[in-house]
């Protein structure tokens, strides 16, 4: 679902991986620092930045000031931001940018036909890492933004993604729980399999007001030679203007020549 097409949105951390974020070794305390900024956060404080790393204070600043000397943070108003070095490390990444090189024409057509908000998401350990995002002419501003992250178990795209994943993805999921994110939102493990069952079937995930009250979402897998989900596309748009019938060919068939489009590519 849009993740943020109401007020409420707002990003949450990764998960954390519990192997890489390992606190102990150099490279997981400068993961913690860099995981502790959301898309939310234009700056954090030094304090803010103890506060979330669980690490120590001296700790914090002798990382943050070798990140700044490296370009990958930023010093503001006695605060930190992520800097530009890291927005051009991004860009290099073969897997975002050549999917979002071969999905960019059919994204653009999906806007076009559905006057909905469009997510590209990957598979990121237990989230929806959103690639892309395109939102129609006055659309509210509030939406999860690109490298924002999304959850699997109540979002469209998220559906989509985890429908097709592995056996194992589906129960470390379950295991981490369902958060309730509005009345409508599944928290029923049993009901919840048997969503991600019907997906499977229908080649579609559809959520209605579960992220977000007031806006229903379908998304679609986009599978690779193995059948497991390269990405997913979704539809977002208010409820009271739009029915999931009419958004669901146009997602399905945006996300099939996609899927040919990379297939293609790699061919």
């Amino acid at each position: 679902m849009p993740a943020s097409a109401a007020p409420s949105g707002g990003s949450s951390p990764r998960s954390r991986d519990p192997v890489r974020g390992d606190l102990r070794s150099v490279v997981g305390k400068i993961e913690a620092i860099l995981d502790a900024f959301t898309a939310d956060d234009q700056r954090l404080s030094l304090a803010e930045l103890v506060r979330r790393t669980d690490l120590p204070k001296t700790t914090v600043h002798r990382i943050c000031h070798v990140l700044a000397a490296a370009g990958m943070l930023e010093r503001i108003d006695g605060g930190y931001r992520l800097g530009l070095r890291l927005f051009e490390l991004g860009q290099l990444v073969p897997r975002q940018r050549i999917l979002r090189e071969a999905a960019q024409p059919y994204l653009q057509e999906l806007l076009h036909q559905s006057k909905a908000m469009i997510h590209l998401a990957i598979l990121d350990g237990l989230d929806a890492l959103v690639i892309e995002r395109l939102s129609p002419y006055r659309q509210p501003t509030r939406h999860t933004q690109v490298a924002g992250r999304m959850p699997l178990h109540c979002t469209a795209v998220g559906k989509a993604l985890l429908a097709f994943a592995s056996p194992a993805t589906v129960t470390d999921v379950l295991r981490e729980g369902l958060p309730r994110r509005t009345p409508h939102t599944i928290t029923s493990a049993l009901h919840f399999t048997r969503a991600l069952e019907r997906a499977r079937q229908e080649g579609v995930a559809t959520e209605v007001e579960e992220m977000h009250v007031g806006y229903l979402a379908v998304g679609a897998p986009i599978l690779n030679a193995e059948s497991l989900p390269a990405a997913a596309v979704s539809a977002t748009a208010p409820l009271h203007n739009t029915r999931i019938e009419h958004l669901t060919g146009l997602v399905q068939d945006a996300a099939t020549r996609i899927q040919s489009a990379l297939r293609a590519g790699s061919g």
